[in-house]
Order: C-alpha cells, then structure tokens, then sequence
C-alpha cells in the first residue's frame, strides 16, 4: 500500500506568519521537543515562515520570565506575552510592562490555568487588553469564552474553534467586527469557506499539533489565491504588525 503523500496537495503553499505558535512543555505529558530551535525548525520544515510564539513557560509557570524568554528571541518570531489569569491584579500589570515593550498581543490559556469564561478574572484581563489596544489570542471553548469580550471593541483570536462549533462563531463574528478564529480545528469539508476570509487567521500550535493538517485543509479549499494568502499570514501580519 503507497503510503499518502499530502505534500503533493499542498503544493507550493507557504505560511507567512503561525498565529499559534508554543515554546516550553507542559510538565505533565509527554511532548515533541519544543525548544525554541526545534520549534523553528518545525515551522521552516513546513514552509511556515514566522511564527507568533507564545511561552508555556510563562503560562504554567512563571509570567515574567516566560515572557522574557520570548521577548529575548531572534530569528522569525512575533513575540506574544502570556498572563496568568488566576492573578488578574497581576496580570493587568504584565499587560502594561508588555505593551511597553512593544508587544502587540497577549494570549490566554483558560483550560491550562483552570479558569472559566465567567470569572470576573477574565472581564478584567479583557478590558485591560482592550484599553491597550492589545489583540487576544484566546484558548477555550468560544461558546463560552466570547462573553467576556463582548461589547468591548476588542480584537480577538479564537484560537480552539471546533468545526462542530462554526455557526456558533459566525454568529457571533457577524456582532463583533474584532472576532476571529485560527483554522486548526476548521477541518470539514466546508468549514473555511464558511467563514470570511478576513476572519481566518492559519494556526497550527506546533509543536503539539500536526501542521500538515490544517496546511492540507487551506491548501485543498475553495478560497481564491488572494484569500488563502490573507489567510496564511496576511491577517496575522495586519493584527500583529
């Protein structure tokens, strides 16, 4: 049996910028090796030529020198700071420290750190991130997780948006202009061309998820070639900078 071979669907598809990139491990799974060259090596395999990198560093363990440590890279890299959303007083302060540096965005991860859409935790971060003008990447159902964003005129990346949860998306998009979704999970059939193509932003949280899937997936779709380069980095790079 002839083993698949994706790379001739994807063809000469590049990424010019991953909205969902980690660095660091989680400590309690195994993982792919997700040093910082590792992970770029990962991404330049793909032809994905920048990633928005975030730290897990930062997420789990230690704020300030997680995001430190991605503040400090070089090479291809959109650094994203990181809060710890059970330090909300904390985490309004690293906002500020990051927006300082010149840091475009911060991103949260609700289920790492055990924290719902409706503690008053998340409202505080995200009007925080509003008043700075800071654009969220966001983890987290979005059923759930778009509720502390409304009504704010915030810019936010839904970066776990499942294709059983699309219309829940678009419903939402449709109410707030500052809504989008990374495509990781957007795998059925249709799932990209639902959506418009402003609002797509290509992720593929390397080192944790396979990038071939959602590289396949844009490669394969019915959008025009002007949409599905807005897509791989396009939007990114007009959110991020």
């Amino acid at each position: 049996m002839t083993a698949f071979d994706a790379s001739k669907l994807i063809g000469d598809l590049e990424v010019s910028l991953d909205v969902d990139v980690l660095v660091g491990a989680y400590p309690d799974r195994d993982g792919p090796p997700s040093t910082p060259e590792t992970v770029l090596d990962r991404l330049a395999a793909h032809r994905i030529r920048a990633g928005a990198v975030a730290s897990l560093r930062a997420a789990l363990f230690d704020v300030r020198s997680g995001n430190d440590e991605v503040l400090a890279l070089e090479g291809p890299v959109v650094p994203i700071g990181t809060v710890d959303l059970r330090d909300p007083v904390g985490a309004v302060r690293e906002m500020d420290r990051l927006a300082e540096a010149g840091v475009r965005a911060v991103r949260l991860f609700p289920d790492e750190q055990g924290v719902e859409a409706g503690f008053p935790s998340v409202r505080h971060v995200a009007r925080k991130a509003a008043r700075l003008g800071l654009v969220v990447l966001t983890g987290g159902d979005v059923r759930r997780f778009w509720q502390p964003f409304a009504g704010l005129d915030a810019t936010v990346v839904f970066l776990d948006t499942h294709f059983y949860h699309l219309g829940d998306f678009l419903v939402l998009a449709a109410d707030e202009p500052g809504f989008h979704t990374s495509t990781r999970l957007l795998n059925s059939p249709d799932a990209l061309e639902s959506v418009p193509a402003d609002r797509l932003l290509y992720g593929s949280r390397t080192p944790h998820y396979e990038p071939v899937v959602p590289l396949l997936r844009l490669a394969t779709s019915g959008l025009k070639p002007e949409e599905i380069a807005a897509v791989a980095g396009g939007n990114a790079r007009r959110l991020l900078g």
